[in-house]
């Protein structure tokens, strides 16, 4: 038969048999491709029957590929990675100097949006584009550039770079205080306040809790006057500013807030946190000029945040479990051809 007139599966098929070979798992598979299962199940018998081969087996813990199948794989995935190379070639080339990066929600928000009109006054041909979500994505796969990663502190991932460590500390709305009269002056105080708490079912971070900061402050159980869950930590940090309650600021994302008075920091302590924020490119970022200079500006961002004093009224002061902070004046503005020291 001539190639013309033979009959190849259609892509549709050779894409719900790469995500089934990927997750070996249909249901997986179904859901990344928005189809139901049986579909995906449809999908594996209609391309095994116009191959003649069979592509997986069934095993006590659930697929497996056979040796065809991880052929197959292995050259359909190929095949589509050229494809999208091809179109983000093309995308790149209609777009023109574009850069994407995602991060948390909270990180985004808080931190980097704030920032981004300094990148576009001294970059206003790179076109920014930030795709905020508290999953760790696919930086292939979503087509981004670059990401910042909160993740434990050691081991250092491969080709990361650091940007700033994390302490949380309580922090309020000034009118708070303003409004109750109470002191707050020890944890014991908190118990005068609703406190703000971080309520995430889907990525839970006993770190970042209320009882992980009493227990490195020294101090036991508390009842507080009311209590608020939210599942994104800028949902917090919101309701701190409307002055619903005392919330767990996180540093580096408040630093500005802290600044310029909008929260504040009664207590003054402040407990050490084993996570860290690190910058990643994606594979097929790698020389790219736009992203080097996206990259270099956020380090440089990052360097300058940490040296600026955090509060300077505040008397900020870490916890007994964590060694005491001397902070610096604040960094002249950041250059992108300042060099790195």
């Amino acid at each position: 038969m001539s190639e013309s007139t033979r009959t190849h599966p259609s892509l549709d098929l050779l894409k719900g048999f790469e995500a089934a070979g990927r997750h070996l798992n249909f249901t997986r598979a179904a859901g990344e491709l928005f189809i139901t299962q049986s579909a995906v199940s449809r999908q594996i018998q209609v391309l095994e029957d116009n191959l003649g081969v069979r592509l997986f087996v069934r095993q006590r813990r659930g697929l497996a590929l056979t040796p065809e199948g991880e052929h197959l794989l292995h050259a359909v995935q190929g095949a589509l990675r050229q494809v999208e190379q091809a179109l983000d070639g093309l995308s790149a080339r209609q777009a023109g100097q574009r850069v994407t990066v995602t991060s948390t929600m909270g990180f985004c928000s808080l931190w980097l949006i704030p920032r981004l009109g300094e990148f576009h006054r001294a970059c206003p041909e790179v076109h920014v584009r930030i795709a905020a979500d508290d999953r760790i994505l696919d930086l292939e796969r979503e087509r981004i550039d670059l990401c910042v990663r909160y993740l434990p502190a050691q081991p250092v991932p491969r080709g990361a770079v650091h940007l700033f460590d994390e302490e949380i500390i309580p922090v309020c709305a000034p009118a708070l205080l303003a409004r109750t009269g109470r002191p707050l002056r020890r944890p014991q105080d908190l118990t005068h306040y609703a406190l703000l708490h971080l309520d995430d079912r889907d990525n839970p971070a006993p770190w970042l809790s209320w009882a992980h900061w009493l227990a490195a402050n020294g101090a036991g159980e508390i009842k507080p006057a009311g209590s608020l869950g939210f599942n994104y930590f800028d949902q917090i940090i919101r309701a701190a500013l409307a002055g619903q309650g005392v919330a767990l600021g996180r540093v580096p994302l408040i630093r500005d807030l802290l600044r310029d008075g909008s929260l504040i920091a009664p207590l003054g302590t402040r407990a050490l946190v084993d996570r860290a924020y690190f910058l990643m490119h994606a594979g097929l970022a790698h020389g790219r000029p736009e992203v080097s200079r996206f990259a270099q500006w956020l380090i440089e961002a990052a360097r300058c945040d940490a040296d600026a004093p955090l509060a300077p009224a505040a008397g900020l002061r870490r916890s007994r479990a964590s060694q005491s902070a001397t902070m610096t004046h604040p960094a002249a503005k950041i250059r992108l051809n300042r060099r790195k020291p």
